[in-house]
């Protein structure tokens, strides 16, 4: 006896969401035949010869009738082999070899070897947190377990092998619930306090990672912008819990997978400049993220900015602007997180030394006003803070003994203090205010605005440019425990605008 259809649930990926899939399959009289409907990609179609293998390895019978599988909705495409385990299960539940009577209270993913071994898939964090949502237990391979178990109220049930979880359905040998929590374990950052110059750099990255605005570095080569950036993650606060699930969520869809080791640290990402759009936007037929969203909650370092293909750099406006990524193919869309905090660097010419004293720079006006000009207006309005890091060789030189340097945790005190009253006020850091945000706590006085109209009126800036200039300005006040915006937080934030002032005179 059979019960000729059973209903198992599964899960699909799109982009970092995890819609439910249900398989249904049906077993009719009729020459043996084994087919897959429902947008199955290759490796779907494949599993018909895994899951028969791993059936019959495992002393079942392989039931021989026509055995028809439909994996719906059928309009959403279906890769991998993540469904291997849900199509064996459903078999063994419409030929009778196992009951049907709890199967509604799970959800199954995992890849069957031919011996009915239990193999991870990726994608495993926003599946988890979709079965949680749906409010069943999830069976899946003991190596996704770990990963699972982030979502905290969710039953996870691992197995290793296909007779585990037959043994569990036919109430023989139940599976263990998981549990497992990751710790943020310590990485140790390189110390602020070993630059022992560019304090106007340092007080730029301080006020970057308090407010999470974002910052362009120009100097020459060997100026110290790459050490000044890879100090940044050392300075930001730790992600909370919400934020950790966001980023690990990520890293599950990706090629590399998730690690517990990068649990609760923000990401650090170093694109090279000859990284394409899709490298950087994410892509394929099935779109997985790119490098933006691999930085979501962290930071995206950019190195020799006008070195980037045009279409690479117009490709972050929108990110910046959102901090989301939309990519669009011809059957489906797909949604990604970018809320990352951008760190540029480039040169003030295309040879580096733009008035370097000893006359090493032989690029023309127009060389340099080219070399400028790859970076459109709009990415520029986008990207807070513009400053100059000048080559300070003399002054390493006459400081290599000193020990005022401040270090990381010193300057990460003042970061988090800053970024608490930001979190009370608003919820949120300050680059992420809106217009509205941006009028309420951004007030100025009758002389602060007339000073910014006259900033306005020289260097020709933009609204959205103007709002940057705000929000800064709210940070650096912020630094200082100060109620209000002062005529003096305004100046130094119009300060951070140096690109504005060498764009008027590039050479």
């Amino acid at each position: 006896m059979h019960m000729d259809v059973a209903i198992v649930y599964s899960r699909a990926l799109t982009g970092i969401t995890s819609p439910q899939v249900t398989i249904e399959v049906h077993l009719s009289r009729g020459l043996p035949k084994f087919s897959i409907v429902g947008l199955p990609e290759t490796a779907v179609k494949e599993s018909k010869d895994r899951v028969r293998s791993a059936i019959l390895n495992n002393y079942f019978d392989f039931p021989l009738y026509r055995i028809t599988v439909n994996l719906a909705p059928a309009d959403l495409p279906k890769e991998g082999g993540r469904y291997d385990l849900p199509i064996a299960v459903g078999i063994l539940v419409a030929s009778g070899q196992l009951p049907a009577g709890t199967l509604d209270q799970y959800e199954f993913v995992g890849e069957l070897a031919l011996t009915g071994e239990l193999r991870s898939v990726h994608g495993c964090l926003p599946m988890a947190w979709s079965t949680h949502r749906a409010g069943r237990k999830l069976i899946l391979p003991e190596k996704n377990a770990n990963e699972a178990s982030l979502i905290k109220e969710l039953c996870v049930l691992p197995a290793a092998h296909l007779n585990e979880v037959c043994r569990h359905l036919a109430g023989d040998s139940l599976l263990t619930r998981h549990h497992h929590q990751p710790q943020v374990q310590d990485r140790h950052y390189p110390d602020l306090n070993e630059i022992r110059s560019q304090q106007l750099a340092k007080r730029a990255l301080e006020i970057a990672a308090t407010g999470n605005h974002n910052l362009l570095m120009i100097g020459p080569p060997g100026s110290g912008k790459t050490m000044l950036a890879e100090r940044l993650p050392g300075l930001l606060p730790h992600l909370d819990e919400r934020q950790s699930l966001e980023t690990a969520a990520i890293n599950s869809i990706s090629s590399p997978g998730f690690s517990s080791e990068s649990w609760g640290h923000r990401p650090f990402r170093t694109p090279h400049h000859t990284a394409s759009a899709i490298a950087m936007v994410g892509g394929g037929s099935h779109p997985r993220p790119g490098e933006i969203s691999l930085a979501h909650n962290g930071v995206l370092f950019l190195d020799e900015l006008p070195e980037y293909d045009r279409k690479v750099l117009e490709v972050l406006r929108e990110p910046l602007e959102s901090g989301k990524i939309t990519i669009s193919r011809a059957a489906h869309q797909a949604e990604f997180p970018a809320r990352f905090l951008l760190i540029a660097a480039m040169n003030p010419c295309p040879c580096g030394y733009l008035g370097d004293t000893g006359g090493r720079c032989r690029c023309s006006p127009d060389q340099v006003h080219r070399y400028r000009a790859r970076l459109s207006g709009p990415l520029l309005d986008r990207i807070d803070m513009h400053i100059e890091v000048p080559n300070m060789t003399r002054d390493v030189l006459s400081t290599r003994n000193s020990v005022d340097a401040e270090s990381s945790i010193v300057v990460r005190e003042r970061i988090l203090r800053g970024h608490t009253v930001q979190i009370r006020r608003a919820g949120k850091t300050n680059n992420y205010l809106t217009n509205r945000e941006v009028e309420q706590y951004c007030r100025l006085n009758d002389e602060q605005t007339r000073l910014l109209e006259q900033v306005i009126a020289k260097f020709n800036i933009s609204t959205r440019a103007l709002h940057r200039i705000l929000k800064v300005a709210r940070t650096i006040a912020d630094l200082a425990q100060a109620d209000n915006i002062t005529t003096l937080h305004l100046r130094e934030a119009i300060n951070y605008r140096r690109l504005e002032r060498l764009t008027q005179a590039p050479d």
